[in-house]
């Protein structure tokens, strides 16, 4: 009878065959060093180069190594939650396959869950290799977050963590489509803490998250734990519309009561354009609800997995088990 897996570790991919095999390396490295029974879960995400066809020759020569190949590009987090979703272990270590998260920190969090923890995160002291904008905006980011929603968010920390079984199992339950694992991790609750450590530059290859990806990821995490953005529409929609009467009822004054109205259409034409401008505003933030709204109604699944790897041993040693119990 195989042991039980006590540590599962998922690692979402896109295109990183320039890197995977040292992150294989590594990750086996440090996994073995904790002398207990794990599985690494390789997630593919529709990647477009030799990424799913070196992790398949790992799955060949260790049996330890899982891979998911999804059937397009379903997102980083869609990835994360699937490697959860098949995850067997007790605890569940999520790291990118980049290198920027050093494997070599997932034992300090090992020793924080024997501790009694059930969330480790990492949290990033520096971000090296990173341009100017991307800190100022990643610094930025995370404080606006933290202020914008009631959940206790962690700052400057990524998806690199440990959870617990029990934490995964909650978090599992959570299909919304739009997904922010790290935000549903810490709405779920339970005892967290975090392990500090420096952020590396990418071993190789190019990053996976441009400017572009980045807004949208940033919109997703704020529209996903937080209504504040409709509330503010809101205020500055009573607060413009109150401006609007009381310069009215200055005109209105000015056209009774003086000389001094001024004929003409400049003052006009800017006041519209700046109040057509907040009422577009104030329509594209109401709009970004009505797409996730639309989004939840269609319940399509997460991701679609197009085959796996990996997984036929295991199978193999469970269905003498279940014919048994039968």
């Amino acid at each position: 009878m195989p042991e039980a897996i006590v540590y599962s570790v998922v690692i979402p991919m896109y295109n990183e065959e320039e890197v995977i095999s040292e992150t294989y390396r590594r990750l086996k490295l440090v996994m073995d060093s904790t002398q207990e029974p794990y599985e690494l879960v390789f997630v593919n995400d529709g990647s477009q180069d030799r990424t799913e066809y070196i992790v398949q020759s790992l799955c060949l020569a260790d049996p330890r190594v899982r891979l998911l190949n999804f059937s397009r590009n379903f997102g980083h987090q869609a990835a994360i939650s699937a490697g959860m979703d098949y995850a067997e272990g007790k605890a569940i270590l999520v790291i990118d396959a980049d290198l920027q998260d050093p494997p070599e920190v997932m034992l300090d969090m090992i020793d924080k869950w024997k501790e009694g923890y059930e969330v480790v995160y990492g949290k990033r002291l520096k971000r090296r290799g990173e341009g100017l904008f991307k800190k100022v905006t990643a610094h930025l980011f995370y404080r606006f977050l933290k202020s914008m929603t009631h959940v206790e968010v962690p700052v400057d920390a990524g998806d690199f963590r440990l959870i617990d079984r029990k934490v995964c199992d909650a978090t599992k339950q959570l299909r919304e489509k739009n997904r922010y694992v790290r935000g549903l991790i810490s709405w779920v609750g339970f005892r967290q803490a975090s392990v500090e450590y420096v952020r590396e530059e990418r071993w190789a290859g190019e990053t996976k998250y441009p400017l572009r990806k980045m807004v949208r990821f940033a919109a997703d995490a704020i529209t996903s734990f937080s209504y504040k953005p409709l509330k503010l529409a809101s205020y500055l929609g009573f607060t413009l519309s109150a401006l609007s009467f009381l310069y009215l009822l200055t005109v209105l004054y000015q056209k009774l009561f003086t000389n001094t109205t001024i004929v003409g259409w400049t003052s006009i034409v800017a006041m519209n354009l700046f109040f057509y401008g907040i009422m577009m505003m104030i329509l594209g933030i109401i709009g970004e609800y009505i797409g996730r709204i639309y989004d939840e109604s269609k319940d399509r699944p997460l991701y679609i997995v197009r085959n796996q790897a990996g997984y036929e041993q295991r199978f193999e040693e469970e269905l003498p088990r279940r014919e048994a119990r039968h």
